[in-house]
């Protein structure tokens, strides 16, 4: 079964970038300059190179109004554009990792499975959640921190 990879939109950022840093610790986000690896973009799904200005900032990735409604925190690289992967392509950022925690959901955001996979492994594992017919959609979260990374769907 194909699957594509959906990052965040960056439409959603970009009201952010450039603001002040007092301005954006108002909104509880903080301005970092990268100084190593570790920094995975959530609208490019690159991790930021050393240098590189992220806004790390919390995010509701699951509003569904279920027990698992979640937020957790993730880093955007300021002045992003939009990327897109092609069919079962698997983000450089999902790559640079050893494990990464896959959480099915139903149509209606409840958690019906789950798997710690190694990135090896991860197209098999997306395909075997992704066949069983009440699971609507893919979390993907790094498995270290347990932050969101992307949103994976059928394709």
């Amino acid at each position: 079964m194909s699957f594509v990879v959906a990052p965040l939109s960056a439409a959603a950022f970009q009201p952010l970038f450039g603001l002040p840093d007092t301005v954006l610790a108002a909104r509880g986000i903080e301005r970092r300059t990268v100084a190593g690896p570790g920094s995975p973009c959530r609208v490019t799904l690159q991790d930021a190179e050393p240098g590189e200005t992220v806004l790390l900032m919390n995010y509701e990735h699951q509003p569904a109004d279920t027990p698992f409604r979640s937020r957790h925190a993730i880093f955007v690289r300021e002045g992003v554009a939009d990327r897109s992967f092609a069919p079962d392509e698997i983000p450089p950022a999902f790559s640079a990792r050893q494990h990464l925690s896959l959480r099915a959901f139903d149509a209606v955001g409840m958690m019906v499975d789950a798997d710690l996979t190694p990135t090896a492994e991860l197209p098999a594992a997306i395909e075997r959640l992704l066949a069983d017919p009440q699971v609507a959609y893919l979390h993907a979260h790094y498995a270290g921190a347990g932050c969101y990374a992307a949103r994976i769907d059928r394709a």
